[in-house]
Parts: C-alpha cells; structure tokens; sequence
C-alpha cells in the first residue's frame, strides 16, 4: 500500500468556497458498499435511508475563534493559532512571525500577554498566556478557516454544527455542517436515535500524509469522549438490530477507538481521553454500520479511512463521478451516505 494509491486530480473550481443555504439543501451522493450502486440525491432527503432503530451519532464539538493576533515589544507581527490547551494557561500553537525563541513576549492587543515557553515541532510552540485567553475570544479571536477557502465566511455560527456545544476544535466535523434542527426533529420523529460524542479536531486532519507508505505516517493525536449514555444507546441498538450511522470521521474515530479498550467482544463501553487511530484499508470496523462524510483531500488520512470503509477502488471511482457530476468538494462541499 502507497500513499499514492489515495491520489486523485481535483479541479480548482471542485473546492466549495462557501456554504449552501440552508444547511440541508446540499447534495447527498449515496453509496451501497456491496453492490456500488450510487443514488443522487438531496441531504434533507437522508431519512429515506435511514429506519426507526438506527442510531445516529454526532460530534458535539464546537470550534473556538482560534486565530489571534498579536505582536512583539519590538512592534513584529505575530499570528496564534491555538491547537491544544494543555492547562488552564498554556496552549500548544502555530505561529507566524520571526524570531518566535524560547522566552520570546507577545502582546495581544487588547487581550493577555503571552510568552514562548518551548519550540515543539515545525512552526508549533508551547506558548503560556498571563491569564485565560477564552474569556478575550469574542474579543480577539477568529474562527480558522482551512487553508483551501479563501473566500471570507460572512457567519461565523455557519462553520459550526447546529448541535456544536463543547469548545475545542481548532476545525468543524464538517459531515455534520449539513444537519439543520428541523432535520433532526423529523428523523427522531420517524424514530432514529441520536447520540453525542466529543472529539476536538486539530488542524493536522487537513494535512496530506507525505511519505511514500501510510504505514510511516504519524497521524495527529487528538482528544476525544464517548459518554456512558452514548455507549448504552449503541449496545441497545446493536442488540435490538439497529445500523449506528456515524456522521464524520471524527465520530467513526471516536467510536472505534473506544473498542480498542475492550477485547471487541464486549460491549461498549465510555472512553474518554487521547486518540491516534489510523484506520486504513485492512481494518475491520467494530461499532460503525454506516457513516455521513464529506469528500476528503487526495492523500490524506481521511480518505484513507473511508476506502477502510468502502474499499480504495469504490471511493476513487465515486470521487470521479462526483467531479465529473459536479459536486462541491471539501469542508463547505456536499455529503455522501456510505451504506
């Protein structure tokens, strides 16, 4: 297996720069994995596939106005990107100016001052602000976009889920940008279940993996939680004969990473705590019957994981008919159901 096996060309003009409104009138391109039959159609539309026992599960994150700009007391621009909080005071981030050393002091502009505590990796740096920052965001704070919208977001909630309740995420679990809460009124209604899990999302998923084998790649580690209620609304509907559908990649790691705490013959149970799952083709999945994504970079982790889900040959083949039929690619782009 090469990383080149999970390459594939994307006009320019297949990035989705902005949102669709509303929310739910995005495209749904359907995939049943077994027989490759595709079906297009319209998100709002999801329920058609989905049935009274299902169990949906989403990722309650909500994705923090990490962007902050300050400066150095010689007057150099400086750019924050926070990534991780590691204490109440202390951030692992990227930043964006010259001469960032160890001891190094920035001033943000009508917020705290912070000073360089140690170089990690790459453009990272364990910065310690003089007081909390989360109080200055509303103040201080930009919501990042990835790297590939150039397009400014007029709505700041619109790279948020509707359901986005615990901040964290450095990037939104883009799968569940589509779901308006009328939606998810009409598919409790019809009787599919919902769950919530947490997983706080870093900037690396939307990094290519660069070596030649994914086997060498070190994927990004990040937090996550499956509450015991979620866990006891998976086993009952595993035993009752319900398809728990995760909505992202970040759901379907979450929930498989809590399997690699049992000996996958138990039931499921909560798992709160760090992540670095990398699923790829080979790996058999023991929780996720059906997931909602978005269509993925070439290379990345991300679309490795689908084609662990699908198989590599159905998902680049889907990936060029999607191109070629004119859907929205990435974060603001359109949805598919892998069945």
């Amino acid at each position: 297996m090469k990383t080149s096996d999970f390459d594939y060309h994307l006009p320019e003009a297949s990035i989705a720069q902005t949102p669709v409104e509303p929310r739910d009138s995005s495209r749904l391109l359907v995939l049943q994995r077994d027989t490759g039959n595709l079906e297009h159609r319209i998100f709002h539309e999801v329920g058609d596939y989905l049935r009274s026992g299902d169990l949906l599960v989403l990722n309650q994150t909500r994705v923090i106005p990490a962007r902050i700009f300050a400066h150095k007391a010689t007057g150099g621009r400086v750019e924050l990107l926070l990534l991780r909080r590691r204490d109440i005071l202390t951030w692992e981030s990227l930043v964006g100016g010259k001469g960032l050393r160890v001891g190094t002091r920035v001033k943000i502009d009508d917020g705290p001052d912070a000073k360089i505590m140690e170089i990690l990796e790459g453009s990272e740096r364990l910065i310690k602000f003089s007081e909390p920052i989360e109080p200055y965001f509303p103040k201080v704070g930009n919501v990042p976009l990835p790297p590939y919208i150039h397009e400014k977001l007029s709505d700041p909630e619109r790279y948020q889920t509707v359901y986005a309740r615990e901040p964290g995420s450095a990037a939104a679990p883009t799968a569940g940008l589509h779901f308006t809460s009328r939606l998810l009124d009409e598919l409790q209604a019809k009787g599919v279940k919902i769950a919530y899990v947490i997983l706080h999302v870093g900037l690396d998923t939307f990094a290519p993996v660069t070596e030649d084998s994914p086997d060498k790649h070190k994927i990004h580690t990040e937090w996550c939680e499956l509450p015991q209620e979620t866990a006891d609304l998976i086993n009952q509907t595993k035993q009752s004969g319900g398809r728990v559908i995760a909505v992202g990649t970040t759901s379907v790691r979450t929930l498989e990473s809590a399997t690699l705490k049992t000996d996958h013959r138990s039931p499921i149970t909560a798992f709160r705590g760090p992540t670095s799952i990398f699923i790829l083709p080979g790996y058999q999945f023991k929780v996720v019957d059906a997931m909602i994504t978005n269509f993925h970079l070439p290379k990345s982790t991300l679309i490795m994981l689908v084609s662990a889900f699908a198989g590599r040959e159905k998902i680049l083949s889907t990936y060029k008919i999607a191109i070629r039929e004119g859907y929205r690619f990435y974060s603001f782009g359109d949805a598919m159901l892998i069945l």
